[in-house]
């Protein structure tokens, strides 16, 4: 990954407040983390989606961004499967494709026990001359 990127990647203020961790990059995938605490539950007392959405958003935008093209979202989906179990969940992105304007990654998000919670779906805009 290219340093401007990383700092560009790396400076994700709302990551940061949400407690996200960039686990691992290289060109055209990512891994992000997060430790779950009481400020990432709903009013049942699980994760709230937004949260799991977040996490598989930033491993879509350092995936995307990792071969140094500015790249940003033009459509993204989630579906959720279940609750987590434990208190880290993690997110993987890869690229499954890019093209000169256009890049589509995958985003699977599990639990501690290596259980798929929900799946990201990214296509990007590559930003290119």
């Amino acid at each position: 990954m290219k340093d401007d990127m990383i700092k560009n990647v790396r400076n994700d203020r709302f990551a940061k407040l949400a407690g996200i961790r960039l686990v691992e990059v290289s060109e055209g995938y990512a891994v992000t983390e997060l430790t779950i605490n009481e400020n990432h539950l709903n009013g049942l007392d699980d994760v709230q989606g937004g949260v799991i959405f977040t996490l598989g958003d930033y491993a879509f935008a350092a995936a995307s961004n990792s071969a140094g093209i500015t790249t940003v979202a033009i459509n993204v989906n989630i579906t959720f499967f279940r609750p987590p179990a434990g208190k880290i969940i993690r997110a993987v992105a890869r690229e499954i494709n890019a093209q000169r304007k256009i890049s589509g990654y995958r985003v699977d998000i599990t639990d501690e026990d290596g259980s798929l919670i929900a799946s990201f779906n990214g296509l990007g805009y590559r930003k290119t001359n």
